[in-house]
């Protein structure tokens, strides 16, 4: 038996934001990150409308990029003080998935990050507050999602969480948060929403429910992601469906690999942060290689490049296409084709790569990959993606 989740409601189209104001409650808490929403005149159209809806609105401001544990036990914090019973979470996708942990910690004050941290493990939520996801980037689909990435800066460990609990009862998914998104978010958020698309139709856990959604999104990637990055905002509209069609996908059908690797080492490197959609569009020509030994995944990954109009006679000939169309978009956007071109410093990645690669095969999205991998394999497949060579095991 299997199971597919998705939001209640999911509003979307221009000033879908007025949605707000149909919400049903007396307290709303309002989780976001940065100053973008704040001076784009956002977040006041969010409290205009949530009070509109007769509630009380409070502000949890300043979610940092890739949020830490330490924000998400203070907005936890916030949350018992307030005791809201609407989450609403707008912006990125690191304050909505830090709200997603909040909302645990904030119904079960004694739980534990450890106790989150294995998948499908989380307590029954809504016994205080229901959750409303307002996505600003068009990558990580958060608003769809049972997932939520959460930093243990210590370890220098991303950790997934995951767990149908925290999918949101209602997505609001409007073009206009997204018209003013810096170029280099354009391109890693698009590239991360490929990602997710690929690898749900490529995972052990594909279903019929889930793979028209992956194909749809993968196609209207390819068709509008240049024109998006280019600035045309019809184009930018579409993506920020296509985005929420991925998350559909992967919450149901799972990730692979790509994603273990670029959450183990997102946050390990001293030579600075590498943006998760920047080392998704690193690692998936590399991880499609790896796993096209498996005859399965050659298959579905041939079926991607034939259903979008790549070429090629052979499977092995389609998925080569498929791969050739990755990077050639990659080069476009000015997305390195390696870690070390990224910057990553040689003797720091060899150094690190073995527990790099022991955290990555360990890593919750490791289990629907179409492909096994242990800790040797992982340590090669890292140094092709550093050194830019052939994947041929």
């Amino acid at each position: 038996m299997a199971r597919f989740t998705l939001p209640r409601d999911l509003y979307y189209g221009k000033n879908a934001l007025e949605n707000l104001k149909t919400l049903s409650g007396k307290r709303a808490i309002v989780v976001s990150g940065g100053s973008s929403m704040r001076k784009g005149g956002f977040l006041d159209k969010t409290e205009a409308y949530l009070k509109e809806a007769g509630m009380e609105v409070k502000f949890f401001e300043g979610v940092e990029p890739d949020p830490s544990v330490e924000t998400v036990m203070k907005g936890a914090e916030a949350m018992r003080e307030f005791q809201p019973d609407w989450i609403v979470s707008i912006g990125g996708g690191s304050p909505i998935d830090a709200a997603k942990a909040m909302w645990a910690f904030y119904e079960y004050p004694d739980t534990t990050f450890e106790d989150l941290i294995t998948p499908f493990n989380f307590p029954t939520l809504r016994t205080k507050a229901r959750f409303c996801a307002i996505p600003s980037t068009s990558g990580t689909a958060t608003e769809v999602t049972a997932f939520s990435v959460i930093t243990d800066y210590a370890k220098g460990i991303k950790y997934p969480l995951a767990d149908f609990e925290i999918t949101p009862d209602v997505a609001i998914v409007d073009p206009a948060l997204v018209e003013s998104l810096p170029i280099k978010q354009v391109a890693y958020t698009g590239m991360d929403a490929l990602t997710h698309a690929v690898e749900a139709y490529v995972s052990t856990l594909n279903s019929p429910f889930t793979d028209p959604l992956a194909i749809k999104a993968i196609e209207m990637v390819l068709d509008y992601l240049p024109q998006s990055y280019k600035g045309d905002m019809d184009a930018r509209e579409q993506m920020h469906y296509a985005q929420c069609l991925a998350g559909q996908a992967f919450s149901n059908a799972l990730l692979g690999i790509v994603h273990s690797m670029a959450h183990k080492t997102g946050a390990a490197f001293s030579t600075g942060h590498i943006p998760h959609g920047c080392a998704n569009a690193i690692y998936l020509p590399y991880v499609i290689k790896y796993n096209a030994h498996e005859p399965e995944a050659m298959r579905r990954y041939a079926d991607i490049a034939r259903r979008v109009g790549l070429g090629g006679t052979s499977e092995k000939a389609q998925v080569n296409a498929l791969i050739e169309k990755i990077e050639e978009f990659n080069r476009a956007m000015n997305i390195p084709k390696t870690i070390q071109e990224f910057g990553v410093k040689e003797e720091e990645f060899l150094e690190k790569l073995n527990a790099i690669a022991e955290n990555a095969v360990n890593d919750a999205c490791t289990g629907s990959n179409p492909r096994t991998i242990n800790p040797e394999q992982m340590a090669k497949l890292f140094k092709c993606t550093f050194y830019g060579t052939e994947v041929d095991f």
